[in-house]
């Protein structure tokens, strides 16, 4: 039975696991005080006396057990509300007890309630030489008296079963040598049951390490092997098109980074080897025309290319931003969407598999079994957080050889999240704006300053300007109350009347068809506002459009909102955007708004989503269990990561496959975790 419910309350099915279940503190019971020296600043005491006096008080609800317990140096009281009966029968008046409890004072007078008593029966009761754990546990557990307490029994009985042996050392001798790091089986005792707050503190860095070590190994064997063994095609030159394209037709110079990236890219596509690289940066960083740039050396080497963005939307910008930019190279360039009639689909299928196109950008319509390349060299997958690991393969399983493959965010992602989620890919960064980009001015506005909101953007309209409105759901919902879109629509509506005004509208549920219409006229300029959702955060491109307004914006993440902002400030124009709130805000949603209005940079902001929400919430982190640490932080502990990471480096540098006898433990934990051994179980 006890059995059954730590598995189902705590996922403890082993050992190994109980192992694992750490203790999130511990408790001082190494010493006794002396209760006339016990002060306010202390939290928890333990205290040895004789009980001098016990007496109940109150009646009914209010009802309680009060003793007293005297040492050489004073009184401190004892209060029970619950179990009185029970605790009564088990005290006696002039028995000596070790109590242990929360301090508290009542009238300038210390006192313990529902204090822990072992009665001193002789010299065999002893202070603990250890810190005593405290450990997570839930309420069904300790209604069945599963509670802290007995987690912390049935470790102490585990480590009487357990020896060395069943924790032999994973890690380098050199690195335990160099960093001082307690053995793995001192780090797993002094965790649970620590002499000291300095031994806790030891095993707990190790271990923290351990797990960051561990981590970055399995991700940096998968790279290396990459490296070492994954074939690829070779694209031996750098032609005609991309020459033409780079010498004639480039819109805008490229900027320092871009070239760093690009050059990164040519490399990684001459070695033989495929290319799995993520292209990270931030709005409006120039990453398509660099995706676009590695196309054309596909070209030029023969070979087809495909982008895969994750709406029909952004598919269309792309394709009608590359058949534009491409038309004098007389390159042919097709779409493919959900969308796309039933013979023009049959034409392009055939001309895609006859390599008559070289070209093709899409939706998730590229993954289905119909759509067959000729001979697939680059695989684009933009805004890569919006597909799955799965959806991805399949992309480029559609080719004998594996095309080379760049997945490109415009969500920065902080180095530490990138070294753990993504450490099996060769990454680069966008790290610079192209040159004339001006900061979005960035405001927070209460609910209550709407009229003056709404006066600012008539005067940008006169001006010639658009407009966005941004509204987080279509349906009202009772969970959530802030205005959906119907009823944003029609008070945006009410302040900008037709036909002075004209607007558009576009959201999830609306027919592909109806939304591009609707869309194209916010393009063309027919229409001076945009209402929509989150549909046009990723992509959307309209210079002229100068002012973003984000209702509810204590609603969205840090990451959305950043990428909203990102639909304004593409032209010449000073741009704004604008964040709408409630009167009430919470402190974290506070936070969030605070840092928009404080910098532009989508890389601080990353780092400040990472510090406020945890990586386990990152949107788009991938789900390969690099961020599942039981100790380990990401944010607070980054030093021990990059020290993990480079201990790592060097240990795959000199022994890529752990084939040296000094990293045979090594090598025998790794297979042991993917579940070669296993722990026995707990029944």
């Amino acid at each position: 039975m006890r059995a059954d419910l730590l598995k189902k309350e705590l996922e403890i099915f082993t050992f190994g696991d109980l192992l694992t279940h750490f203790p999130f503190r511990h408790l001082d019971r190494t010493t006794v005080q002396a209760i006339g020296q016990i002060t306010p600043q202390m939290d928890h005491v333990q205290v040895r006396g004789v009980l001098i006096s016990m007496n109940t008080a109150g009646e009914k609800r209010g009802r309680r057990l009060v003793a007293q317990l005297r040492d050489r140096t004073g009184i401190i009281e004892l209060t029970w509300f619950q179990g009185i009966n029970w605790v009564q029968k088990a005290l006696t008046i002039g028995q000596e007890f070790l109590v242990f409890g929360k301090l508290g004072f009542f009238l300038g007078k210390p006192q313990i309630t529902h204090p822990e008593m072992e009665a001193i029966q002789s010299s065999k009761t002893e202070v603990k030489n250890f810190l005593d754990p405290i450990y997570p546990v839930t309420e069904k557990l300790k209604a069945r008296g599963l509670h802290g307490r007995a987690i912390g029994k049935l470790t102490e009985q585990l480590f009487q079963l357990i020896s060395e042996k069943e924790l032999p050392e994973n890690l380098p001798s050199d690195i335990l040598l160099k960093e001082k790091y307690l053995s793995r089986w001192e780090a797993f005792r002094y965790i649970h049951f620590p002499p000291t707050i300095e031994k806790k503190d030891q095993a707990i860095h190790r271990l923290k390490f351990e797990e960051f070590f561990m981590a970055q190994l399995r991700l940096g064997m998968l790279r290396s092997a990459r490296h070492r063994f994954s074939k690829g095609v070779v694209f031996t030159k750098v032609d005609k098109y991309f020459n033409d394209f780079y010498h004639q037709l480039l819109p805008f110079p490229l900027t320092g980074a871009q070239k760093r990236v690009l050059k990164e890219i040519r490399q990684d596509m001459g070695t033989g080897k495929q290319m799995n690289r993520l292209l990270q940066g931030d709005v409006g960083s120039g990453k398509t025309i660099v995706a676009l740039m590695a196309m054309l050396i596909a070209i030029d080497n023969g070979f087809q290319s495909c982008i895969m963005a994750p709406t029909e939307i952004l598919a269309k910008q792309h394709f009608d931003n590359f058949s534009e930019m491409l038309s004098p190279l007389e390159l042919e360039v097709v779409l493919l969407t959900g969308s796309t009639k039933a013979a023009q689909r049959k034409k392009i299928l055939a001309q895609i598999l006859e390599g008559q196109v070289q070209i093709i950008i899409g939706t998730h319509a590229l993954i289905e079994e119909t759509v067959q390349f000729k001979n697939l060299g680059l695989a684009v997958i933009d805004e890569q957080h919006k597909f799955g690991v799965a959806q991805r393969a399949k992309l480029w399983q559609k080719s004998n050889v594996p095309p080379h493959v760049l997945v490109m965010t415009a969500t920065p992602i902080p180095r530490t999240l990138a070294m753990t989620a993504y450490g099996d890919l060769d990454y680069s960064v966008i790290d610079e704006l192209p040159p004339g980009r001006k900061p979005i001015h960035t405001v927070h506005r209460l609910d209550d300053a709407r009229p003056q909101v709404m006066d600012f953007i008539r005067s940008e309209i006169t001006l010639g300007r658009q407009i966005y409105f941004i509204f987080p759901l279509i349906e009202e919902s009772e969970k959530m109350q802030y205005e959906d879109l119907m009823k944003g629509y029609e008070n945006v509506k009410a302040w900008f009347p037709e036909p002075q005004y004209w607007i558009s509208m576009v959201h999830g549920r609306m027919p592909a068809d109806q939304k591009e219409v609707n869309m194209q006229r916010f393009i063309k300029k027919e229409t001076q506002i945009m209402v929509g959702t989150t549909v046009i955060e990723v992509g959307v491109n309209v210079p002229n459009a100068s002012v973003m307004v984000i209702e509810s914006a204590e609603k969205f993440g840090l990451s959305q909102l950043h990428q909203l902002r990102g639909r304004v400030g593409r032209g010449s124009e000073k741009s704004y955007c604008i964040l709408l709130s409630g009167s009430q805000v919470g402190r974290e949603a506070k936070d969030r708004l605070g840092v928009m209005c404080a910098t532009n940079d989508g890389f601080k902001i990353a780092e400040k989503d990472l510090e406020i929400r945890g990586p386990g919430d990152i949107q788009g982190t991938r789900q390969s269990g690099a961020l599942n640490f039981k100790l380990a932080n990401i944010v607070d502990d980054r030093e021990i990561l990059e020290k993990a990471k480079l201990e790592v480096d060097r240990l795959l540098k000199n022994d890529p496959d752990l084939l040296k006898h000094e990293n045979a433990g090594l090598k025998n934990f790794l297979h042991y975790e993917q579940g070669k051994t296993a722990w026995g179980r707990i029944s």
